[in-house]
This record gives C-alpha cells, sequence and structure tokens, in this order.
C-alpha cells in the first residue's frame, strides 16, 4: 500500500510510506527555507518529482493554516484521540479517484510515537504527548486502543517559551498571540546555567502565573508580572537564568509527580510533540525509574505529524501500525551548479585530508546523502569541528549567528560514548543529555558539563564513522562539534550555490560534498595549513599538540 501524506501548517511536511517502509519526508523549511514554514506549492512538486508510482491513500492531518475547515471538508480537527474520529472519503488527484484520509493533530503525535518505536504491535505502552498546545498522558493497549488518561497541564510548551519571552526586552508581547517557536530550545540552553535550585517570593509568583489553570495564556497577560525584577531583565541576568533552571524542573515535575502518582510501574512510556526535543527532560524521564523504557522518535515535534497520519490510515487500512524507517529519509543534495574554483581550492577527496584540516582547527561543511529528517543534524547537513577548544564553540555560534549561550553537540563514535560520555549504549538521535567525563572537550561541553550526545556507528552513518574514525586516528578522540548546515532562521541547506554562498558569507573555511572537499581559498586557517603542511610537525597532528 502507498500512502502519501501531508501536514500543511507550521513545520509542514509531506510522507510517503509504501508497503510499511517510509520512503521519504520532506519537510517544508528544508532547503534554506525559513524554519516552521507551512507546506508550498514548490514543496508539492519536490513531492511529486519523487513520487514513483499512483499513491492508494492521500492523507491530511488536523491542522489548518487558517484555523478551522469548511463545513464541506470531512477533515478531522485538532483534537481527538479517538480512532472513530477519523475519515475515510473519496477525492480525485491528478484526475483519478483516490482514497482520502484523515485524522487530528493529536492522533498524528501519538501513531507517530508509537509506529516509529522499536515496540512491537501489541506492546501496552504510556504516551506522554506535550507540546505548544496539548499537555496529556494516553494509554495505549495490545488493540492500539488509545485512552487519554489525563490533561495534565494545558500548553506546557507554549507557557516554557514563556518564560523567556518575559525576560527578552526585545520581544512585544503585547501583540503577539503565542510565544516564538524558537524560544524554548533557547531557554533550554539557559536552564543549564542555573546554580541554585529555591525560588524567591517574587519568582513564585511567576511559576504560579506561568502554571495557572488556564487554557490559553496569551503574552500581553504577562503585564500583570512587569514590576516584577526578571520581566525585561535581558538575557545575560544571572539570576533569570538561575530561575530559568528552576521554571525548567517545576514544569517537568508537574508531570513528573502526575506519572508517580497515577501510572503504573515498568510499562514503556513513549514521548512525543515539540517538548520531546528537550534533551534534560527526556534524560530526567528515563532517571525516574517509573517506566521500563523510553523512546522519543527524532521528529517529536511536528515535522512528524505528517508521518502519524500516514501511519495511522495504515492501521486503519491494514491493521499495521508499524513502519520500518531511517532517519536519513529526507531529499538528495541537489548540484545546481559548479563550485567556483575563483573561491575554492578543490583537495583529494578522502577521509584522512578532512580529518587533518578537522584537525588542524578549520571547520567545515559537511554533505552526505539524504538529509535527515526532523530538526537536529545528525550527521548528513552539519557543519564539523576539532572538539578541544572552547574558541571552536565560540566560532561556530558567531557563524551560526546564535547567542553565545547556546552549547555545541558532540558527535561521538558509539565505542567511545561510554568513555567520554558515560553513555552505554546507542544514542543516534541527539535527544538526552550525559555528563562529559573529561575536561578536554570543551567546545561540546555545556556550562553544567552535559552534553547533548550523538553516537555513530557504521550501521547508522558509515561515511561519519568512517571520518570520526579517521579523526580519532589522528587525535585519540572519535568525537567532533557537530552543528546544523543552515542559514539563521532557516532549514537545512541542500544545494550547492546555496552552501557556497554560505561558505562565502559566514566565512566557514571549506565543505565536504559526498566525498569531495572544497576549501575557502580566502580562508586565514586553510592558507596557514597549506603553507606548513610540509612540515613534518604539521604531518602527524596529535591532541597534545
Amino acid at each position: 500500500m502507498k500512502i502519501l501524506s501531508y501536514n500543511p501548517g507550521h513545520d509542514g511536511a509531506f510522507a510517503y510510506i509504501e508497503d510499511g517502509r517510509l520512503r521519504f519526508s520532506i519537510e517544508a523549511e528544508k532547503n534554506s527555507r525559513f524554519r516552521h514554514s507551512p507546506i508550498s506549492v514548490p514543496d508539492t512538486f519536490d513531492v511529486m518529482s519523487e513520487l514513483n508510482s499512483f499513491p492508494d491513500v492521500l492523507c491530511q492531518g488536523g491542522w489548518w493554516p487558517d484555523g478551522a475547515p469548511r463545513a464541506s471538508e470531512v477533515v478531522a480537527g485538532y483534537r481527538d484521540n479517538n480512532s472513530a474520529e477519523v475519515t475515510l472519503s473519496q477525492k480525485h488527484f491528478l484526475g483519478r479517484p483516490i482514497n482520502f484520509f484523515s485524522s487530528s493533530h493529536e492522533r498524528s503525535h501519538l501513531l507517530c510515537a508509537f509506529g516509529m518505536s522499536h515496540l512491537p504491535k501489541g506492546s501496552p505502552c504510556y504516551v506522554l504527548l506535550w507540546e505548544g498546545v496539548i499537555g496529556a498522558f494516553y494509554e495505549i493497549d495490545a488493540e492500539l486502543n488509545i485512552k487519554k488518561i489525563a490533561e495534565v497541564l494545558p500548553e506546557p510548551g507554549h507557557r516554557y517559551a514563556l518564560l523567556y519571552a518575559l525576560a527578552d526586552p526585545t520581544f512585544d508581547k503585547t501583540m503577539a498571540e503565542y510565544s516564538r517557536l524558537s524560544d524554548a530550545g533557547k531557554l533550554m540552553a539557559l536552564a543549564s546555567f542555573s546554580n541554585r535550585d529555591q525560588a524567591s517570593s517574587e519568582e513564585e509568583e511567576i511559576v504560579s502565573f506561568l502554571l495557572q489553570d488556564c487554557e490559553h495564556l496569551k503574552p500581553k497577560d504577562c503585564e500583570a508580572l512587569k514590576d516584577l525584577s526578571h520581566y525585561n531583565v535581558g538575557l545575560d541576568d544571572q539570576e533569570f537564568r538561575n530561575f530559568a533552571g528552576i521554571f525548567s524542573d517545576r514544569l517537568f515535575n508537574r508531570f513528573a509527580q502526575f506519572a508517580e502518582d497515577k501510572l503504573k510501574r515498568k510499562k514503556p512510556l513513549l514521548i512525543v510533540g515539540g517538548c520531546g526535543l528537550n534533551c534534560d527532560w527526556n534524560t530526567k524521564w528515563k532517571e525516574t525509574g517509573l517506566f521500563s523504557d523510553v523512546f522519543v522518535p527524532p521528529v517529536a515535534n511536528d515535522s512528524g505529524s505528517a508521518i502519524g497520519t500516514a501511519i495511522d490510515a495504515q492501521f486503519h487500512l491494514t491493521g499495521d501500525p508499524k513502519i520500518e524507517w531511517s532517519v536519513y529519509s529526507g531529499q538528495h543534495f541537489v548540484t545546481d551548479e559548479s563550485v567556483n574554483t575563483a573561491e575554492f581550492d578543490q583537495l583529494d577527496s578522502n577521509v584522512e585530508t578532512v580529518a587533518t584540516l578537522l584537525a588542524n582547527d578549520m571547520i567545515l561543511g559537511w554533505v552526505s546523502g539524504r538529509y535527515e529528517i526532523g530538526p537536529r543534524a545528525l550527521g548528513n547537513r552539519s557543519i564539523l569541528a576539532a572538539p578541544f577548544k572552547a574558541s571552536a564553540r565560540e566560532r561556530l555560534n558567531v557563524i551560526k549567528q546564535r547567542e553565545q549561550f547556546r552549547p555545541i553537540a558532540p558527535v561521538c563514535l558509539e565505542e567511545d560514548a561510554k568513555r567520554w560520555f558515560g553513555c552505554a549504549h546507542s544514542s543516534p538521535f541527539m535527544l538526552y543529555t550525559y555528563r562529559a567525563l573529561t575536561n578536554e572537550l570543551p567546545a561540546v561541553t555545556h556550562v553544567n558539563q552535559t552534553a547533548r550526545l550523538q553516537t555513530v556507528s557504521e550501521r547508522s552513518n558509515p561515511r561519519l564513522n568512517e571520518l570520526l574514525t579517521a579523526f580519532k586516528n589522528l587525535t585519540g578522540y572519535g568525537v567532533l562539534c557537530n552543528t546544523s548546515l543552515n542559514f539563521k532562521t532557516k532549514g537545512f541547506i541542500n544545494r550547492m550555490s546555496d552552501l557556497s554562498a554560505y561558505a562565502l558569507q559566514h566565512k566557514i573555511d571549506g565543505f565536504v560534498v559526498e566525498g569531495r572537499v572544497y576549501m575557502r581559498k580566502t580562508s586565514k586557517r586553510y592558507q596557514e595549513y597549506r603553507s606548513q603542511k610540509t612540515d613534518p610537525e604539521r604531518r602527524s597532528f596529535s591532541k597534545a599538540t
């Protein structure tokens, strides 16, 4: 069965499942389009070019850019976890009749979590869906009946991000209906700077306000807090950063306490929704000891909604809620122009060359295969650098045009993850934090000694595994800095013209595309390397030098 599905709203995406396998997921923000974009006409044509045959089913998730469906439409709404609310009807697609399926946005998250998890069909489990709007626990039984246990707190993601907006004097709280979609990740970074765990009386007032019992909390409601010290204080204020950590723990504990009081012990927990991208919280869920296992899909936010609706359609029509999938299910890189030889040198294309450049403090774009689905760069559309100097993190944040409090993640050989980060298992999707066990990796160690780790093996990413191995042979460490290859506020770069422009504008030293190495001729580090590469002391770089 061939199922084409789309989520039209923000974080819009198309997904295509054929005979139980995810063939591709094309997200609207990728290919240097604006983050959190809805799907567009160019996205639709991109999808048509990927299809080899006519789909059997066309699906739409319960989301509308303008708020609600027309009365004549048979499209599900935002909320409803009941399978009785899915709709199946007939439409025309490219002049031919086609089955049209729709289920709610809520169900898209739940089915995405279960369908992509390692749990076999028929496995009872709990699901935590926490996102901008919904914050609830569910129970799934052996027949995949979904029961909502309770809405613990509406809008957990929105409330979390609203604290960042509260302190940010550049955010116009009087005009916005919701907090900014980018702020939750920034608050996650700031929370790590906290060095106290007791709230002041003023901070207790803010906690009570942000966690109050209401359906929707508007930014303009924060005017009630304008006389308190954290209002518009700025994001560099240490006392606000202390409170960011306190509030992060309070919000997590609201859900953790419910789980401890109301859920049975030692069932698996699936986590989905935008809050599932909070690595600190995912780690805390594992550490509670309440669940036999914890799984978070790499598309926990709305980028996975189209996949979830397609899984729901497959379940509805075949009884099978499980799919095979790879995180590298985006589009292939587009070579829309040749690299300008007046601007770039082309070097010998081998991993030893790339590893040597990285070991000599150069920062490189890295493009390999199809891009990764979800918002995290996982080694196919990445910027890579050596992890040994804090200045590398600072330079990367300048290149990315990000705040300097933002951490840079490590990518590490799976076999070395226990030694450097205490991680004794695979962690391929950068969804959990681990504590760095060495002081030798400051570029990828956050202020609280944690790291948002991705592990790599020959099986999970052969090319990146080969590069990390070559880098380890040079330096003793199979670890690199890994951050996403993108323009500010846009999704992953996916064409040569954008990549060349990025290298020139943001002054990365070079880039590697499918093994081909291109170095920016005006890079000082590259020119210094060229002038000294015949020096015997430079040939065999080691971390100690």
